[in-house]
């Protein structure tokens, strides 16, 4: 089953909390639906890789696999390469030869995927279109590059870092590129609001060249809970249908415990069973 070609999904980050995300479309998979319209920032953009190439399991397994791996993500990856998030193994180790993408049938599926990124000195948002995983990679890894702990990404001349900092939920975007009707994926549960950044001062001391970069991380948080206003009344209209934790996941950002990994995707697949007859009604209506 194929999801309305006129529909819009969108997939928040949240670092590991992405793996509720994760389970949302293995359950979807299972149940052949596919939405051909994706926007992923972040985490949300390295889950969409898996389920836009059509393989279950796989968004959880890349993560459990090698939570433990020290180029996966550790203390010693950052202090030796720049990356909390080892950039070899997560961007090309594991996409093109230990668990490689399926490329060929995200090609032929025809899936409009876009990528958000932040354009370090703009300070703005930059929607980058994916039509080859393998060719489009490095703007995922730009969105799901944390500041502070990851090194800035070039992608096609151009120097980015996480997509979250300036749209951590393009909803505004995939309405502007048409999609009147849209399915959210969010990694926090009701009632959650962002509050400021803590880390800003460090901010401000490491991207001192980047002025425009610091101020969208400053208000950041304005900008995420205005967007959470306007997702609100979006399904208020019934123009919108939105996916989350019921509680407060207890994984956090980043998180090392595959068991804890494993319960949030069960978590999010057990969301989306339960959600999946009003989702599908959602999507029938014109």
């Amino acid at each position: 089953m194929w999801g309305e070609p006129m529909v819009g999904l969108i997939l928040e980050g949240g670092g590991m909390r992405g793996a509720f995300t994760a389970g949302v479309l293995d359950c979807w998979m299972e149940r052949g639906l596919y939405l051909q319209n994706v926007y992923g920032v972040s985490a949300g953009a390295c889950q969409a890789c898996s389920y836009l190439c059509h393989q279950p399991g796989r968004g959880l397994r890349v993560w459990t696999d090698y939570v433990h791996d020290p180029r996966f993500c550790s203390m010693q990856s950052l202090l030796k390469t720049g990356d909390l998030f080892g950039a070899e193994l997560n961007y090309d180790l594991v996409p093109r030869k230990l668990d490689p993408l399926d490329n060929d049938v995200f090609i032929q599926s025809g899936a409009r995927f876009t990528v958000v990124l932040t354009d370090v000195e703009t300070g703005r948002p930059v929607y980058a279109p994916i039509r080859d995983m393998f060719d489009g990679i490095e703007a995922v890894r730009a969105s799901a590059s944390l500041p502070l702990i990851s090194n800035m990404v070039e992608y096609r001349g151009r120097r980015y870092l996480d997509g979250g900092v300036s749209d951590s939920i393009p909803i505004r975007k995939a309405i502007a590129d048409g999609f009147k009707k849209n399915v959210l994926v969010l990694t926090q549960a009701p009632g959650y609001r962002k509050a400021p950044n803590k880390a800003l001062g460090l901010m401000k001391l490491k991207y001192k060249k980047y002025p425009k970069l610091v101020d969208a991380v400053a208000r950041r948080h304005v900008m995420y809970n205005d967007t959470l206003d306007f997702i609100q009344a979006e399904q208020d209209a019934g123009r919108l249908f939105v996916l989350r934790p019921d509680e407060t996941p207890e994984v956090g950002r980043i998180e090392k415990d595959p068991a804890k990994l494993k319960r949030l995707h069960d978590i999010g697949h057990a969301v989306a069973e339960r959600e999946f007859d009003a989702l599908t009604a959602f999507l029938d209506v014109p």
